[in-house]
């Protein structure tokens, strides 16, 4: 019960590595404030958790909605006066192609979805993650914000953009009590690899549920490291 008491939000949790760190943190004791747009998969999610014990809040609404954000926001400080976890997680593949075939509906989805939507939740929850004893904020990268691989247009300049505001709101918190890591968590057996992967065996990789522990161990009150990008080993 590592995270016993804490309330935790996770954007895109109805699958993938979103769920798998959702169900972990309420494992964990967490009471997890659960987002994403798959109403379906949310409730799918709330029963699981209830059938280990937890808790958890079911928040059917898209990332990219600001004023959402901002009304959630105000429901979890009238609720609870605080946040202690914030997971920013969902994120969309948009076209794997030459940036000039990106079409500009694309284009902005994924901006808006992996970079844009994360700028809202900083904006949004940051005073509540003031008032935690311990705020600790985690965002999923890929190696693709850091390494230049072609065809990823503008997914890789989403998670590179992403990185850059997680490393200026590490710094910009540093005095704070706030802790602000970025996870790349490698393949991962989940649908978005497998859209961008399509000849990749999947049972090849692992499954989300098995790196769900390094986002615990992140979003622990003991867990210091600052500015930091963690891998799946948990190497910075």
């Amino acid at each position: 019960m590592r995270l016993k008491g804490r309330i935790a939000l996770v954007t895109g949790a109805s699958r993938g590595i979103g769920r798998a760190v959702a169900l972990k943190f309420a494992e964990e004791g967490a009471h997890v404030v659960s987002v994403a747009r798959n109403t379906e998969g949310l409730e799918s999610l709330d029963d699981s958790i209830r059938q280990i014990g937890g808790q958890s809040t079911l928040v059917p609404l898209d990332v990219t909605d600001g004023s959402g954000l901002d009304r959630l926001a105000e429901n979890l400080f009238n609720r609870h006066g605080r946040l202690d976890i914030l997971v920013g997680n969902a994120a969309n593949l948009g076209v794997l192609g030459p940036v000039w075939h990106v079409t500009p509906n694309v284009w902005d989805r994924v901006i808006n979805v992996n970079l844009s939507a994360n700028w809202n939740l900083i904006k949004s929850f940051d005073p509540l993650l003031r008032a935690s004893s311990s705020g600790r904020v985690v965002f999923v990268t890929s190696r693709v914000g850091h390494d230049v691989i072609p065809y990823w247009g503008p997914y890789a300049v989403s998670k590179a953009g992403l990185e850059m505001l997680a490393r200026l709101y590490a710094e910009e918190t540093k005095q704070s009590n706030i802790r602000v890591n970025i996870v790349d968590p490698g393949a991962v057996r989940t649908s978005m690899r497998a859209t961008a992967m399509p000849g990749e065996d999947p049972n090849s990789l692992p499954l989300p549920a098995e790196i769900a522990d390094l986002f615990v161990d992140l979003s622990s009150p003991e867990f210091v490291c600052h500015g930091g990008t963690i891998n799946a080993q948990g190497k910075t």
